[in-house]
């Protein structure tokens, strides 16, 4: 028993090894000078609703991963579906995968509702003056 106790602190360790929590600031240079993501401040506010910065977050109940939230029901671990990753990808402290999916759900959701950022929930919260995410950075 105490074995399988240690393996299983060893495995959570390195998993948590390969997460980061973003500096707000950091996050916003990282998205804008690497990935030139357009709507940047929206970008940043989503982050921070969803999971706090955190590239590890999981929300257990709605099946959501990562730093932006990316649902497992539509959008991971769903082969050549969805974003064609496996859900723990979007859990890492890389979020170039995590990027290159957003986009793909907000390019996919804009053509059925017109506005890709209705994919996330907590858009409702970030509509409207959202600079503050990116002001001083």
């Amino acid at each position: 028993m105490k074995c399988v106790t240690v393996f299983l602190a060893i495995v959570l360790l390195s998993s948590a090894a390969n997460a980061k929590v973003f500096k707000r600031c950091e996050l916003v240079k990282l998205l804008r000078d690497t990935y030139h993501m357009p709507h940047l401040a929206t970008w940043v506010c989503i982050a921070q609703k969803e999971s706090n910065y955190n590239t590890a977050a999981v929300n257990k109940q709605s099946g959501d991963h990562g730093i932006f939230q990316i649902s497992e029901k539509y959008w991971c671990n769903q082969g050549n579906r969805g974003c064609g990753h496996k859900c723990s990808d979007f859990e890492n402290d890389n979020i170039s995968d995590d990027v290159k999916c957003v986009l793909k759900i907000y390019k996919e959701t804009a053509k059925f509702q017109g506005d890709g950022f209705n994919a996330w929930t907590t858009y409702s919260q970030c509509k409207g003056n959202v600079q503050k995410y990116v002001q001083g950075c």
